[in-house]
């Protein structure tokens, strides 16, 4: 197959910007730059080899889950099927967490409930080099990634239990959740990508979306310190939701994405 036949295809199944996906893929088929697919001439079997990349990615298997691999906070993390793939909104997280701690040295004792591929635990490990983590998950096979990232890109600082995040005890400095928080109606209008490859628990909040949050508000008093700050991942039109569920605990702020959408509730244990 060319980058020619790739392109095509991919245009055909309907992908997005299909000429730099087929590069992009033509890069990851022969190990080599970007720049350089566009004189590449790959040989047979390197054909077959992008062949079978591009088969997958017009069924709309996410580009991360292909080449293995996805770009969070400046950190390459391991991912596949069966983990949730790290968002650029998700990174907002880690900036609110930096707004409240802004002493990098501080030795933290960090938590990540729902930890999924690890990404928000390591970007906060790798940030506050004196803190300590633990990263609760009950999927087997994102635990395997979480474990393997956290090894890679962090070390010992990092400890990734297997299990419902019910288990973990605290006390804890600063927690971080991104919770499923998809109306289970709403997942099948999601883009292919997610509803039909991505973990359908680490997407369905249930009716209202709302169920891991109302678990999380029960929880959350009990494990983080006095003073100490959970920064959660909220979806659209959620914030107000958030207000009547968190009574226990003080609202700092809802941040805002980069697009202006409320994304990252911050809590405080009075």
């Amino acid at each position: 197959m060319t980058l020619e036949e790739a392109t095509r295809l991919l245009a055909a199944a309907g992908i997005e910007a299909p000429r730099a996906e087929a590069r992009l893929l033509l890069a990851h088929a022969l190990d080599i730059g970007r720049d350089a697919t566009l004189t590449a001439i790959p040989t047979p079997q390197q054909g077959a080899v992008l062949a079978a990349l591009v088969t997958r990615r017009a069924a709309h298997e996410p580009f991360a889950y292909i080449v293995g691999r996805k770009e969070f906070w400046s950190l390459a993390f391991r991912v596949g099927p069966g983990v949730l793939i790290p968002r650029p909104d998700t990174e907002t997280l880690i900036e609110e967490a930096l707004r409240l701690v802004p002493d990098k040295s501080a030795p933290l004792c960090i938590a990540d409930l729902g930890t999924g591929s690890g990404a928000l635990l390591v970007a906060a490990l790798r940030e506050f080099p004196n803190a300590l983590g633990i990263g609760f998950e009950s999927s087997p096979e994102a635990f395997e990634f979480a474990r393997t990232n956290a090894a890679s890109l962090v070390g010992a600082r990092a400890e990734i239990r297997a299990g419902d995040w019910n288990g973990a005890q605290g006390p804890f400095d600063l927690i971080f959740s991104n919770p499923p928080y998809i109306p289970t109606a709403d997942i099948e209008s999601l883009a292919p990508e997610v509803c039909r490859h991505e973990p359908r628990a680490a997407l369905d909040g249930g009716p209202d979306g709302l169920d891991a949050y109302r678990g999380l508000a029960d929880l959350l008093p009990k494990i983080l310190k006095p003073g100490g700050h959970a920064v959660l991942e909220i979806g659209i039109g959620q914030a107000f939701a958030m207000e009547l569920l968190f009574r226990k605990l003080e609202i700092v702020r809802i941040a805002a994405d980069l697009a202006g959408i409320p994304r990252c509730l911050v809590l405080r244990n009075p």
